[in-house]
């Protein structure tokens, strides 16, 4: 029986890219991904070292036809491996590859891929920041029992990590476009 173990490692959405690289690196050192449980908990399976190359694909609408979607990639050589909150989970061994290979091959398929991650990601968080949160924080501060005041201070809380969240998304987000679009 092979060993496994789990990694908590959490990587923001547009740092997909750096998340792929940890992959690769936990597969050369002979830990082969075999699963995810919620957005952090990594399950690996040990296996021997080998150069595998990690690529995620953001894509809800071909999660819909799940069969068709990955045997999209199955004819390209690309062995999936699971999906998590929207993003399927795809390896290659470098052995296999003509050239370096990406399931995108053009600027223009990476920026698709980025606006899916904002349209399904951003966009609900977004909604629910003003739709749930913000109406609470004004009704919380108008009230004054000690209940009142703990759930306000927790609604602050949440508003400073909800705004860091968007900053950081936003920073990322520019930073990787700008990057693609050279």
């Amino acid at each position: 029986m092979k060993k496994e173990k789990t990694k908590i490692a959490f990587f923001t959405v547009p740092e997909y890219e750096k998340e792929q690289e940890w992959l690769h690196k936990e597969h050369q050192a002979g830990w082969k991904l075999i699963g995810i449980t919620l957005p952090c908990f990594y399950r690996f399976e040990e296996c021997e070292p080998e150069d595998v190359v990690y690529q995620l694909d953001y894509n809800q609408e071909g999660m819909k036809h799940k069969g068709e979607y990955i045997q999209m990639f199955h004819d390209c050589g690309w062995e999936y491996i699971t999906d998590m909150a929207g993003y399927a989970y795809f390896r290659k061994p470098v052995l296999q590859m003509k050239e370096k290979e990406e399931i995108f091959y053009d600027d223009d398929s990476k920026m698709d891929m980025i606006k899916r991650i904002f349209t399904g990601r951003m966009i609900p968080l977004i909604i629910i920041f003003f739709l749930v949160v913000i109406p609470q924080l004004q009704k919380q501060s108008y009230l004054s029992t000690s209940v009142n005041r703990m759930v306000l201070v927790l609604l602050v809380l949440v508003t400073i990590l909800y705004i860091s969240v968007f900053v950081k998304f936003s920073i990322q987000y520019w930073k990787l476009k700008k990057r693609i679009e050279r």
